[in-house]
């Protein structure tokens, strides 16, 4: 992607892949809302991703084989990024939702951007140069983006609207679905879990610069990190959750937000893998914060959320900081397309991932 072109195309794919986060949150938070155990969620979720990317994997491989050769090397380095990456991520991140709100999780992920950068700066994947005025603009954008992220769900003040609800979803527990920031049972922990999830998902964006290298193939990677989290999940559930009544899906509601959970993972993953092969790690997270912009919009459409100025601001200051990241990316991208032309031969993105997205 060398051109401002394909940063188009990755900035689509990454406000499609925000849409489908916000989506997969909310309709997860009403399944956990129905009883349902994270932990058996998370199996439903990885298994039945699994055997949506399965044809497409192999028909990839069948395709191209000779980018879906798993050496030792990739194979070790994707069963490492399938257990912190995808197995920790998940559990953590729904156990966080079911003791939290779907306003606090989509709020935390705004962590991801700078936990991304942190850990992609400490392996040489991004530089900071002050003198630039690119690298500036980024640096900015990012902080405005996470802080109007968090602007939204921690700051109220006075209601703009009320009463907006079109649907009433049914719940076997009392947990209230008015996705406010006291809700859940052990707000603490949630926290404390959402937290971890946000290193886990950095990890894992990381991850895919030497995953993509070792072996290109983006489908047929992404179906063994499946695969394998199916299994670690599997495992982790029947030594943590005994309890066989736990597995039984009870309403086409829990089915459904399974699927939709699955189908929307299997999505994003690839869209993630895609957008951090042609952008690097940090650019590719720098839409987090649109995510609690989605989740808040239809959360207020649908539960009995309602709409803060402080929500108003928050999502006026994502935009403004996305703006900026995307002013000094496409500064960046002239910049190097010269070089791209000259040194990408389109095998792998090793070419530009090893450009600092920051200079």
């Amino acid at each position: 992607m060398g051109g401002v072109d394909g940063n188009y195309k990755a900035v689509i794919a990454m406000v499609v892949l925000q849409c489908i986060t916000a989506g997969v949150t909310l309709f997860s938070k009403v399944a956990l809302s129905q009883g349902m155990s994270p932990l058996v969620f998370v199996v439903y979720r990885q298994s039945f991703a699994t055997i949506i990317m399965a044809p497409l994997a192999f028909f990839s491989k069948w395709r191209n084989p000779h980018k879906t050769s798993l050496g030792l090397r990739s194979f070790s380095l994707i069963l490492l990024t399938s257990i912190i990456g995808v197995t920790a991520n998940n559990n953590t991140y729904f156990e966080g939702l079911n003791l939290s709100s779907s306003t606090i999780a989509t709020a935390m992920l705004n962590l991801i951007p700078a936990i991304t950068f942190i850990m992609a700066a400490v392996v040489g994947l991004e530089k900071i140069n002050p003198r630039s005025f690119r690298s500036i603009s980024k640096i900015i954008g990012t902080i405005i983006c996470i802080s109007g992220g968090i602007c939204m769900a921690l700051v109220k003040g006075p209601a703009l609207f009320k009463n907006t609800k079109l649907v009433q979803f049914p719940s076997k527990k009392s947990i209230s679905m008015t996705m406010s920031f006291g809700e859940g049972s052990n707000l603490p922990l949630g926290c404390l879990l959402l937290f971890i999830n946000c290193c886990c998902n950095s990890f894992w964006i990381v991850m895919q610069v030497p995953i993509s290298e070792a072996c290109p193939d983006h489908l047929y990677t992404t179906f063994w990190m499946f695969f394998l989290s199916s299994i670690q999940s599997s495992i982790c559930t029947f030594l943590i959750d005994r309890n066989p009544k736990a597995w039984p899906l009870h309403s086409v509601l829990e089915l459904g937000s399974c699927l939709f959970a699955a189908i929307g993972e299997a999505i994003s993953f690839f869209i993630q893998v895609w957008c951090t092969c042609k952008t690097g790690p940090v650019f590719s997270v720098m839409f987090t914060p649109l995510s609690t912009v989605m989740a808040t919009i239809i959360a207020i459409l649908f539960t009995d959320q309602i709409l803060y100025v402080g929500s108003l601001a928050g999502a006026f200051a994502v935009i403004l900081g996305l703006y900026l990241v995307l002013w000094g990316k496409a500064k960046d991208l002239k910049e190097h397309k010269r070089y791209n032309d000259e040194h990408s031969d389109g095998a792998n993105c090793r070419g530009d991932l090893e450009k600092p997205l920051l200079l």
